[in-house]
């Protein structure tokens, strides 16, 4: 049994999040999602999330290809949520790219291209404007 690992705040979420999970789940036979937890999107953005981490952890637990969902406390706590969860493959967007090379001894790492022309930032921004 080949399980998937990958990670993302999933806010405001649309196809874009569904197009990199549908593709992540093609690469095993169980897909775990680490959802990052409001605290630590605070860390990296200095700002929370629209949606809170128990609205995000429950639409991706909704997700038909998706077998367990977590929170994701920490960025340097990678390697250790890939051994908790004994994951073969590491899936994340190609925004990360080179990033997580340095768990290569411990899993297979694959970067996906993220949708075109959609992202949650610009999506956020669009409705703050009221512009269509």
């Amino acid at each position: 049994m080949t399980r998937v690992i990958t990670f993302g705040t999933f806010d405001v979420f649309h196809v874009g999040h569904v197009n990199i999970l549908e593709r992540a789940a093609k690469y095993g036979d169980e897909l775990i999602v680490g959802v990052s937890s409001d605290k630590l999107n605070f860390s990296k953005k200095n700002k929370y999330p629209i949606y809170s981490q128990e609205d995000r952890i429950k639409i991706i637990q909704c997700i038909k290809f998706v077998k367990e969902v977590f929170i994701e406390e920490s960025l340097e706590e990678k390697l250790n949520y890939i051994r908790k969860f004994k994951a073969d493959i590491l899936v994340m967007g190609d925004d990360w790219e080179g990033r997580f090379d340095w768990v290569k001894d411990e899993c297979k790492v694959v970067y996906l291209p993220r949708t075109p022309s959609i992202s949650t930032t610009e999506i956020i921004e669009v409705v703050r404007s009221g512009r269509k």
